[in-house]
């Protein structure tokens, strides 16, 4: 006989009595099937079981300082917004839910109808950047005992100056076949094993999702077992271990760009990036190029005060292509060094809150491989 499927949630426009109802029957024991971001293509469906969605909400509490008070950002058909709604009823809380889209004006509406603690939320990086542009956002950040920031790199830029508001900012990594965050500040949650295979991460442990729906050739390809027993899920991305145990973050390995016969790590450039004072956001991609084979793309949000290139004597004016390599060059080497610079108002975001690379790889290919692209300009 063969068992049931695990159910999806409901809608992101359900109450939040029907989402949690729903999170009480996940934890319960029908788990749940969440879809993948899709951030690099086709969306994947991945069976949760309640152990490990019970495993994960415990091991975030723990890290945490404690079941809390949610406020509720991000959609609950993916991982991240699913588990803030699973993490309060476990706790037996209510989570706070935003009237509308994000905007800073209604996170700190919604923040204020909090009033017992621990005080948690979880965001993208994007929105704890609007965040932090705007006094009163980050004054509500502040308040929060623990602000969880994930699905994509946070900049080192943003998170210092999120610290030097006062802000207590926990980088998490993980997915939805791992039931979400399941690494905090490079440092894995309770029960989380981390290992790699010639660079790539391996994540073990209690977190584990069961399978992806309908892909059994999937599921045995990405998820394995081990000769004592231990499950383990075979991830996308590249990794460094210290001698701590700590996990650094190099890019997805399907990301790595191959130029000219050099391999390039897309996230120290975009770190890189983000340290020069025109830079707001940053995202590097390699794009197929006639002469490199790969290019590296460097797509670029400026500051509000930057201006475009040639417009303005400013030391904030946005810099060309070749004024980028320029200002980079004591700090990489020539080979990661961007032969293409696109300067747009935003990055086009899923719904998950990730950026957009499929769209972004075919906008970019697009484009002349020394073109610059100035704000204004839309993926």
């Amino acid at each position: 006989m063969t068992a049931p499927l695990p159910p999806e949630p409901p809608s992101p426009d359900s109450d939040v009595a029907d989402l949690l109802r729903a999170a009480e029957h996940a934890l319960a024991g029908t788990g749940v099937t969440l879809t993948t971001s899709g951030s690099t293509g086709q969306p994947k469906s991945v069976a949760i079981s309640a152990d490990a969605l019970h495993a994960s909400a415990t091991a975030t509490a723990e890290r945490v300082g404690g079941h809390g008070h949610w406020l509720l950002t991000l959609p609950t058909d993916h991982v991240a917004g699913w588990q803030v709604v699973v993490r309060s009823a476990l706790a037996g809380t209510v989570p706070a839910v935003l009237d509308g889209p994000f905007t800073v004006e209604a996170f700190v509406t919604a923040a204020t109808t909090i009033t017992a603690g621990p005080r948690l939320v979880s965001l993208v990086p994007t929105q704890l950047l609007r965040l932090l542009e705007h006094p009163s956002g980050r004054a509500a950040a502040a308040d929060f005992d623990a602000v969880l920031v994930g699905g994509a790199a946070l900049p080192a830029t943003v998170l210092a100056r999120a610290e030097a508001a006062g802000i207590t900012v926990l980088r998490t990594y993980g997915m939805t076949e791992t039931s979400g965050g399941c690494v905090y500040d490079a440092t894995p949650l309770r029960g989380v094993q981390v290992a790699l295979d010639e660079g790539r991460v391996l994540l073990g442990g209690p977190v584990l999702a069961t399978e992806y729906l309908g892909d059994p050739a999937l599921t045995a390809e990405r998820f394995s077992t081990d000769s004592t027993g231990q499950r383990w899920f075979r991830t996308d991305d590249v990794g460094e271990l210290d001698g701590d145990g700590r996990l650094r973050l190099l890019g997805r390995a399907d990301d790595v760009i191959n130029t000219g016969g050099f391999k390039v790590a897309p996230r120290p450039v975009e770190e890189a990036l983000t340290q020069l004072p025109q830079v707001r956001e940053a995202l590097v991609l390699g794009v197929p190029d006639a002469e490199w084979g790969q290019r590296v793309t460097a797509v670029l949000v400026a500051h509000p005060d930057a201006t475009t290139p040639n417009t303005s004597s400013s030391n904030t004016a946005t810099p060309d292509t070749a004024a980028v390599r320029d200002l980079l060059r004591d700090q990489l080497p020539a080979h990661a060094l961007p032969r293409q610079v696109v300067w747009l108002e935003a990055l086009p975001l899923l719904p998950s809150g990730k950026p957009d690379r499929v769209a972004l790889r075919t906008f970019c290919a697009s484009e002349d491989g020394t073109m610059d692209s100035h704000p204004g300009s839309r993926a």
